[in-house]
């Protein structure tokens, strides 16, 4: 048994000024960059995020500009796994991270925790 829930929408960015992009996505979104967070370091800058919702993270990209959603699990092999069931497909696998692609064409990646008090709101899957 393991859980997991949407943790992050991440804004990619294929720019070479990540502060422009964020202070755009803060003023679109209503959520000013978080300076702070241990995350807004090198290609990355976190929003500030209201308890219980999805963390929005600018990053900073070679690829094409995209979105993509994280979902966070206490157990990554057991939810590739389970996403795997689903159709999903391994993309890479990094240290901290798998990157997998849906049925559709989707990347997401499944990341460890990030959010306080997880589980609240995750599913629970045998």
């Amino acid at each position: 048994m393991h859980y997991s829930r949407l943790c992050a929408l991440l804004i990619d960015c294929n720019t070479s000024d990540v502060d422009e992009a964020a202070a755009f996505w803060a003023a679109a979104l209503g959520r000013a960059v978080d300076h702070e967070h241990p995350a807004t370091r090198g290609n990355y800058r976190m929003l500030e995020t209201p308890p219980d919702e999805p963390i929005v993270q600018i990053q900073r990209v070679e690829h094409e500009s995209r979105v993509h959603i994280d979902i966070e699990t206490d157990d990554i092999p057991a939810e590739i796994a389970r996403l795997e069931n689903l159709g999903a497909k391994v993309s890479k696998r990094l240290e901290r991270w798998v990157v997998m692609e849906a049925p559709t064409g989707q990347r997401f990646c499944v990341v460890r925790i990030q959010r306080p008090g997880f589980p609240k709101n995750a599913n629970q899957w045998k």
